[in-house]
């Protein structure tokens, strides 16, 4: 009998710790991505099968569409999107990255050095909760799989909306729920694979752990969307991608 209860209590500790909630904290998030830092971009190639190259290509194109003069990557990581982005918009638009992992910048600072540009990006410190950025002085912000990683979303959403100017754009590139018939598939390649893959490409798999969970548990397209609206952004829409895997949610500061 004794030996029954313990087995029922071991099962339901792991259905609790299978269900536990993550919930993103900005220390431990930025502790984590020093960790794997210098083997982020090799890591993101063979876990996204190069499949990021063209999400990033989608994004930059859509941003282009707004002609934008001043563009700000949050959470620039190594800085790829940042840098796709000098590619492709026009020769006079400044393009800048900011980031609150210092390890994640020198990734970024070291690439910016090889790159073959006219106009190095300025990769700079700076947390989406308080950027150090000045009211209504960007034409558009992105953000990629970085959104995820707020301890507070609202809070950061507020941030965005501040510093950007009337009219100004947010995009922001975020891993989702997929549809519907993909989902035991993609269940099973953030639970078993994503993580065994992790660890040898990085060797940090309690990394790649959070990130799969984080994934896993992010709220649905039209949540993200609804958060977006109450911020006071408007005419919020979104565009998925690859069995939606991924959305482009993009919203627009109201004008003055």
């Amino acid at each position: 009998m004794g030996n029954g209860k313990k087995l029922l209590l071991d099962r339901n500790d792991s259905v609790a710790m299978k269900e536990k909630v993550i919930k993103p904290e900005s220390d431990s998030v930025r502790k984590m991505f020093s960790s794997i830092a210098p083997k982020y971009d090799r890591a993101n190639r063979i876990l996204s099968l190069g499949i990021d190259i063209y999400w990033r290509k989608v994004l930059v194109d859509w941003v282009a569409q707004q002609n934008p003069t001043i563009v700000i990557d949050l959470a620039t990581g190594s800085g790829d999107v940042a840098f796709a982005l000098q590619n492709r918009l026009a020769e006079n638009t400044r393009v800048e990255g900011f980031d609150f992992c210092p390890k994640m910048l020198e990734q970024a600072i070291t690439k910016n050095k090889k790159h073959p540009m006219a106009e190095p990006i300025r990769f700079s410190l700076g947390d989406c909760l308080d950027l150090p950025i000045e009211n209504q002085s960007v034409d558009v912000l992105t953000i990629a799989f970085g959104f995820r990683n707020l301890e507070n979303r609202p809070k950061g959403l507020k941030e965005m909306l501040r510093v950007l100017r009337p009219n100004g754009s947010l995009f922001i590139l975020e891993f989702t729920q997929p549809e519907s018939w993909f989902r035991p598939f993609y269940a099973i390649y953030l639970k078993y694979l994503l993580p065994k893959i992790a660890v040898l490409s990085t060797g940090n798999q309690s990394a790649y752990h959070y990130l799969s969970g984080t994934i896993e548990q992010f709220p649905h397209k039209q949540k993200i969307k609804k958060e977006l609206e109450n911020a006071g952004f408007k005419s919020v829409v979104y565009k998925t991608l690859t069995a939606g895997t991924v959305a482009i949610h993009f919203g627009k500061k109201p004008p003055v």
